[in-house]
Protein backbone atom coordinates (compact mmCIF):
# COMPACT_ATOMS: atom_id res chain seq x y z
CA UNK A 1 0.00 0.00 0.00
CA UNK A 2 2.60 2.52 1.14
CA UNK A 3 4.79 1.61 -2.42
CA UNK A 4 1.54 2.70 -4.27
CA UNK A 5 1.34 5.61 -2.36
CA UNK A 6 4.86 6.71 -3.30
CA UNK A 7 4.48 5.71 -6.93
CA UNK A 8 0.90 7.59 -7.21
CA UNK A 9 2.55 10.92 -5.61
CA UNK A 10 5.59 10.34 -7.67
CA UNK A 11 3.62 10.15 -10.65
CA UNK A 12 1.54 13.23 -10.11
CA UNK A 13 4.70 15.18 -9.73
CA UNK A 14 5.70 14.39 -13.17
CA UNK A 15 2.43 15.26 -14.15
CA UNK A 16 2.34 18.42 -12.89
CA UNK A 17 6.12 19.52 -13.69
CA UNK A 18 4.91 18.12 -17.39
CA UNK A 19 2.26 20.83 -16.98
CA UNK A 20 4.00 23.78 -15.88
CA UNK A 21 6.50 23.20 -18.56
CA UNK A 22 3.49 23.29 -21.12
CA UNK A 23 2.28 26.60 -19.63
CA UNK A 24 5.96 28.31 -19.16
CA UNK A 25 5.97 27.26 -22.99
CA UNK A 26 2.86 28.36 -24.28
CA UNK A 27 3.27 32.23 -24.73
CA UNK A 28 5.78 31.12 -26.76
CA UNK A 29 3.62 29.00 -29.11
CA UNK A 30 1.05 31.66 -29.04
CA UNK A 31 3.63 34.42 -30.75
CA UNK A 32 4.59 32.00 -33.14
CA UNK A 33 1.06 31.49 -34.23
CA UNK A 34 0.35 35.14 -33.99
CA UNK A 35 -1.17 36.98 -36.95
CA UNK A 36 1.08 39.96 -37.63
CA UNK A 37 -0.94 42.64 -40.00
CA UNK A 38 1.11 45.22 -41.58
CA UNK A 39 0.60 48.52 -44.00
CA UNK A 40 3.33 49.17 -46.67
CA UNK A 41 3.24 51.88 -48.79
CA UNK A 42 5.42 51.64 -51.78
CA UNK A 43 7.15 54.80 -53.93
CA UNK A 44 5.25 53.77 -57.25
CA UNK A 45 1.98 54.03 -58.93
CA UNK A 46 -0.52 51.39 -58.89
CA UNK A 47 0.17 51.14 -62.90
CA UNK A 48 4.02 50.38 -62.91
CA UNK A 49 5.15 47.14 -63.14
CA UNK A 50 7.55 47.65 -60.30
CA UNK A 51 4.01 47.76 -58.07
CA UNK A 52 2.42 45.04 -59.57
CA UNK A 53 5.39 43.09 -58.12
CA UNK A 54 5.08 44.56 -54.69
CA UNK A 55 2.27 43.09 -54.66
CA UNK A 56 3.22 39.65 -55.17
CA UNK A 57 6.28 39.87 -52.68
CA UNK A 58 3.60 40.78 -49.98
CA UNK A 59 1.19 37.88 -51.41
CA UNK A 60 4.28 35.59 -51.63
CA UNK A 61 5.07 36.60 -47.90
CA UNK A 62 1.84 35.40 -46.37
CA UNK A 63 2.04 32.08 -48.20
CA UNK A 64 5.90 31.49 -46.89
CA UNK A 65 4.80 32.68 -43.45
CA UNK A 66 1.49 30.41 -43.64
CA UNK A 67 -0.62 33.85 -43.37
CA UNK A 68 1.28 34.87 -40.16
CA UNK A 69 2.03 38.26 -41.60
CA UNK A 70 -0.29 40.07 -43.61
CA UNK A 71 1.47 42.92 -45.72
CA UNK A 72 -1.22 45.11 -47.39
CA UNK A 73 0.20 47.19 -50.15
CA UNK A 74 -0.45 50.70 -50.83
CA UNK A 75 0.68 52.57 -53.99
CA UNK A 76 2.49 56.29 -53.67
CA UNK A 77 0.52 58.76 -51.77
CA UNK A 78 -2.53 56.43 -51.10
CA UNK A 79 -1.91 56.85 -47.16
CA UNK A 80 0.78 59.35 -46.40
CA UNK A 81 3.23 61.52 -48.85
CA UNK A 82 6.28 60.09 -50.68
CA UNK A 83 8.51 62.27 -48.94
CA UNK A 84 6.64 61.41 -45.54
CA UNK A 85 6.84 57.44 -45.28
CA UNK A 86 9.97 57.01 -43.18
CA UNK A 87 8.09 59.36 -40.35
CA UNK A 88 4.91 57.19 -40.80
CA UNK A 89 7.01 54.38 -40.72
CA UNK A 90 8.91 55.63 -37.85
CA UNK A 91 5.49 56.42 -35.93
CA UNK A 92 3.57 53.50 -36.79
CA UNK A 93 1.52 54.95 -38.88
CA UNK A 94 2.73 52.52 -41.23
CA UNK A 95 4.53 49.29 -40.25
CA UNK A 96 6.49 49.28 -43.50
CA UNK A 97 7.28 51.26 -46.86
CA UNK A 98 9.31 50.36 -49.51
CA UNK A 99 10.96 53.95 -50.73
CA UNK A 100 14.22 55.45 -51.85
CA UNK A 101 16.48 56.54 -49.19
CA UNK A 102 17.73 59.14 -51.32
CA UNK A 103 14.95 60.52 -50.09
CA UNK A 104 16.09 61.67 -46.63
CA UNK A 105 19.09 63.29 -47.99
CA UNK A 106 18.04 66.35 -45.91
CA UNK A 107 18.36 63.61 -42.43
CA UNK A 108 22.04 62.46 -43.78
CA UNK A 109 23.87 63.37 -46.49
CA UNK A 110 25.59 59.52 -46.42
CA UNK A 111 21.55 58.39 -47.39
CA UNK A 112 22.10 59.89 -51.33
CA UNK A 113 25.49 57.67 -51.66
CA UNK A 114 23.84 54.74 -50.29
CA UNK A 115 20.87 55.15 -52.55
CA UNK A 116 22.29 56.27 -55.81
CA UNK A 117 26.12 55.91 -56.37
CA UNK A 118 25.61 57.75 -59.94
CA UNK A 119 27.96 57.27 -62.29
CA UNK A 120 29.76 54.52 -60.42
CA UNK A 121 27.46 51.40 -61.04
CA UNK A 122 26.57 49.61 -64.59
CA UNK A 123 24.42 45.98 -63.23
CA UNK A 124 22.83 45.75 -59.87
CA UNK A 125 24.64 42.92 -58.65
CA UNK A 126 27.79 44.97 -58.30
CA UNK A 127 25.53 47.18 -56.00
CA UNK A 128 24.13 44.29 -54.11
CA UNK A 129 27.42 42.81 -53.24
CA UNK A 130 28.50 46.17 -51.67
CA UNK A 131 25.06 46.16 -49.90
CA UNK A 132 25.33 42.24 -48.49
CA UNK A 133 29.49 41.70 -48.65
CA UNK A 134 30.82 45.38 -48.06
CA UNK A 135 28.73 46.80 -45.58
CA UNK A 136 26.11 48.68 -47.29
CA UNK A 137 23.18 47.36 -45.82
CA UNK A 138 24.50 47.85 -42.29
CA UNK A 139 25.44 51.33 -42.68
CA UNK A 140 21.66 51.49 -43.82
CA UNK A 141 20.65 50.33 -41.23
CA UNK A 142 22.76 52.30 -38.74
CA UNK A 143 21.50 55.48 -40.89
CA UNK A 144 17.93 54.66 -39.97
CA UNK A 145 18.28 53.19 -36.65
CA UNK A 146 17.60 56.74 -35.76
CA UNK A 147 14.62 57.00 -37.25
CA UNK A 148 12.65 53.75 -34.98
CA UNK A 149 12.78 51.92 -38.38
CA UNK A 150 14.98 48.74 -39.50
CA UNK A 151 15.77 48.07 -43.48
CA UNK A 152 15.34 44.54 -44.14
CA UNK A 153 17.29 44.50 -47.60
CA UNK A 154 17.22 46.36 -51.15
CA UNK A 155 15.52 46.05 -54.68
CA UNK A 156 16.70 47.61 -57.76
CA UNK A 157 14.75 48.25 -61.13
CA UNK A 158 17.88 48.62 -63.32
CA UNK A 159 20.26 51.18 -65.01
CA UNK A 160 18.10 54.26 -65.98
CA UNK A 161 17.58 55.70 -69.67
CA UNK A 162 17.21 59.90 -69.50
CA UNK A 163 14.36 60.62 -71.98
CA UNK A 164 15.10 64.37 -73.82
CA UNK A 165 13.41 66.27 -76.56
CA UNK A 166 17.48 67.15 -78.10
CA UNK A 167 20.11 64.56 -78.27
CA UNK A 168 22.91 64.68 -75.59
CA UNK A 169 25.91 62.51 -76.52
CA UNK A 170 28.72 64.60 -75.06
CA UNK A 171 29.14 66.39 -71.95
CA UNK A 172 29.06 69.49 -73.71
CA UNK A 173 25.73 68.93 -74.67
CA UNK A 174 24.55 68.95 -70.82
CA UNK A 175 24.71 72.89 -71.07
CA UNK A 176 21.68 75.21 -71.15
CA UNK A 177 19.71 71.87 -70.61
CA UNK A 178 16.69 72.38 -68.79
CA UNK A 179 16.69 68.79 -66.62
CA UNK A 180 13.96 67.37 -64.18
CA UNK A 181 16.12 65.78 -61.29
CA UNK A 182 16.15 65.20 -57.56
CA UNK A 183 18.07 66.58 -55.23
CA UNK A 184 21.74 65.22 -54.61
CA UNK A 185 24.43 63.54 -56.06
CA UNK A 186 22.82 63.69 -59.37
CA UNK A 187 21.61 67.55 -59.52
CA UNK A 188 25.39 68.65 -58.14
CA UNK A 189 26.84 66.50 -61.11
CA UNK A 190 24.25 68.61 -63.71
CA UNK A 191 24.93 71.60 -62.17
CA UNK A 192 28.83 71.35 -62.89
CA UNK A 193 27.88 70.17 -66.85
CA UNK A 194 25.89 73.13 -67.23
CA UNK A 195 22.36 72.15 -66.93
CA UNK A 196 19.54 73.72 -65.08
CA UNK A 197 18.04 71.22 -62.61
CA UNK A 198 14.54 71.27 -61.83
CA UNK A 199 12.85 69.52 -59.04
CA UNK A 200 9.80 67.80 -59.69
CA UNK A 201 7.56 65.16 -58.40
CA UNK A 202 7.73 62.39 -61.20
CA UNK A 203 3.60 62.47 -61.69
CA UNK A 204 4.59 66.59 -63.23
CA UNK A 205 7.27 65.01 -65.55
CA UNK A 206 5.64 64.60 -68.60
CA UNK A 207 3.43 67.78 -68.60
CA UNK A 208 6.81 69.79 -67.63
CA UNK A 209 8.43 67.85 -70.74
CA UNK A 210 5.06 69.22 -73.05
CA UNK A 211 5.26 72.04 -72.12
CA UNK A 212 9.04 72.93 -71.93
CA UNK A 213 9.47 73.61 -68.59
CA UNK A 214 11.99 70.98 -69.13
CA UNK A 215 14.25 69.12 -71.85
CA UNK A 216 15.06 66.06 -70.10
CA UNK A 217 14.65 63.70 -67.11
CA UNK A 218 16.27 61.76 -64.75
CA UNK A 219 13.92 59.22 -63.86
CA UNK A 220 13.56 56.01 -64.68
CA UNK A 221 14.53 52.70 -67.26
CA UNK A 222 13.31 52.89 -70.56
CA UNK A 223 9.99 50.78 -70.26
CA UNK A 224 9.18 53.05 -67.44
CA UNK A 225 9.66 55.83 -69.46
CA UNK A 226 7.41 54.80 -71.75
CA UNK A 227 4.19 53.73 -69.50
CA UNK A 228 4.57 58.01 -68.40
CA UNK A 229 4.51 58.84 -72.20
CA UNK A 230 7.78 60.51 -71.93
CA UNK A 231 8.88 59.55 -75.39
CA UNK A 232 6.02 61.24 -76.87
CA UNK A 233 7.71 64.42 -76.81
CA UNK A 234 11.22 63.64 -75.79
CA UNK A 235 12.44 61.48 -78.93
CA UNK A 236 15.82 61.53 -78.00
CA UNK A 237 16.20 59.30 -74.98
CA UNK A 238 19.70 58.09 -74.17
CA UNK A 239 19.78 54.12 -73.99
CA UNK A 240 21.33 52.13 -72.72
CA UNK A 241 21.38 54.28 -69.87
CA UNK A 242 24.83 54.50 -67.57
CA UNK A 243 24.16 57.52 -65.09
CA UNK A 244 21.68 56.48 -62.54
CA UNK A 245 20.84 52.86 -60.89
CA UNK A 246 19.11 53.58 -57.74
CA UNK A 247 17.40 51.33 -55.42
CA UNK A 248 14.63 51.11 -53.03
CA UNK A 249 14.24 49.23 -49.35
CA UNK A 250 11.89 47.16 -47.38
CA UNK A 251 12.41 49.11 -44.41
CA UNK A 252 9.91 48.44 -40.99
CA UNK A 253 9.06 50.26 -37.83
CA UNK A 254 11.81 48.43 -35.64
CA UNK A 255 8.98 47.57 -32.87
CA UNK A 256 6.81 45.47 -35.55
CA UNK A 257 10.26 43.81 -36.46
CA UNK A 258 11.57 42.88 -32.96
CA UNK A 259 7.53 41.54 -32.73
CA UNK A 260 8.49 39.20 -35.47
CA UNK A 261 9.47 35.21 -34.53
CA UNK A 262 12.72 34.80 -35.41
CA UNK A 263 11.64 32.03 -38.49
CA UNK A 264 9.22 35.01 -40.38
CA UNK A 265 12.23 37.31 -39.79
CA UNK A 266 14.23 34.79 -41.83
CA UNK A 267 11.41 34.44 -44.08
CA UNK A 268 11.14 38.31 -45.16
CA UNK A 269 14.91 38.28 -45.68
CA UNK A 270 14.93 35.43 -48.15
CA UNK A 271 11.96 36.70 -49.80
CA UNK A 272 13.24 40.53 -50.19
CA UNK A 273 16.27 39.08 -52.02
CA UNK A 274 13.83 37.04 -54.24
CA UNK A 275 11.99 39.73 -54.82
CA UNK A 276 15.08 41.78 -55.73
CA UNK A 277 15.58 39.66 -58.35
CA UNK A 278 12.53 39.15 -59.45
CA UNK A 279 12.13 42.93 -60.37
CA UNK A 280 15.79 43.26 -62.01
CA UNK A 281 15.24 40.71 -64.50
CA UNK A 282 10.80 41.07 -65.24
CA UNK A 283 12.20 45.28 -65.62
CA UNK A 284 15.01 44.22 -68.18
CA UNK A 285 12.83 42.17 -69.84
CA UNK A 286 10.51 44.94 -70.39
CA UNK A 287 12.55 47.59 -71.39
CA UNK A 288 13.82 44.73 -74.13
CA UNK A 289 9.95 44.87 -75.43
CA UNK A 290 10.05 48.77 -75.19
CA UNK A 291 13.00 49.06 -77.00
CA UNK A 292 11.85 46.68 -79.83
CA UNK A 293 8.45 48.77 -80.18
CA UNK A 294 10.25 52.13 -80.18
CA UNK A 295 12.74 50.74 -83.18
CA UNK A 296 9.51 49.51 -84.96
CA UNK A 297 7.36 52.32 -84.81
CA UNK A 298 9.91 55.03 -85.51
CA UNK A 299 10.41 58.73 -84.55
CA UNK A 300 12.54 57.93 -81.28
CA UNK A 301 16.24 58.36 -81.70
CA UNK A 302 18.26 56.67 -79.25
CA UNK A 303 21.38 58.20 -78.19
CA UNK A 304 24.61 55.82 -77.09
CA UNK A 305 27.35 57.32 -75.71
CA UNK A 306 31.17 56.54 -76.97
CA UNK A 307 33.64 55.35 -74.45
CA UNK A 308 35.90 58.08 -74.15
CA UNK A 309 33.19 60.28 -73.01
CA UNK A 310 32.18 58.24 -70.11
CA UNK A 311 35.33 57.90 -69.02
CA UNK A 312 35.25 61.76 -69.07
CA UNK A 313 31.97 61.87 -67.09
CA UNK A 314 33.00 59.34 -64.81
CA UNK A 315 36.24 61.52 -63.71
CA UNK A 316 33.87 64.49 -63.10
CA UNK A 317 32.06 62.16 -60.98
CA UNK A 318 34.75 60.43 -58.89
CA UNK A 319 35.61 64.14 -57.99
CA UNK A 320 31.88 64.74 -56.93
CA UNK A 321 32.02 61.74 -54.36
CA UNK A 322 35.00 62.87 -53.03
CA UNK A 323 33.22 66.10 -52.67
CA UNK A 324 30.11 64.50 -51.00
CA UNK A 325 32.42 62.25 -48.62
CA UNK A 326 32.96 65.31 -46.88
CA UNK A 327 29.28 66.20 -45.72
CA UNK A 328 28.80 63.62 -42.82
CA UNK A 329 30.34 60.76 -41.10
CA UNK A 330 27.99 58.25 -42.82
CA UNK A 331 29.06 59.29 -46.40
CA UNK A 332 32.81 59.55 -45.51
CA UNK A 333 32.27 56.08 -45.01
CA UNK A 334 29.79 54.92 -47.79
CA UNK A 335 32.06 56.25 -50.11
Amino acid sequence: MEKSRREFVRAAGTAAVAAGAAIAGAPAIVRAQQVHKWKAQSLWSSAELTYKIFEEFCARVKKLTNGRLEITPFSAGAVTGAFETLDAVSAGVLQAQSSWPGYWTGKDAGLAVISDFVFGYTHPWQHDAWFHYRGGLEMLREAYAKYNVYPVGVCWWGVESIPSKKPIRRMEDFKGVKFRAPHGMTAEILTKLGASVVVLPGGEVYSALDKGVVDAADWATISMNQRMGFHEVAKYPIYPGFHSMPIHEFAVNMSAWKALPDDIKGILESAVREWAWTQVERVAIDDIRVVEELKKKGGVTFVGWQEDELRKLRALAQATWDEWAKKSPLAKKAV
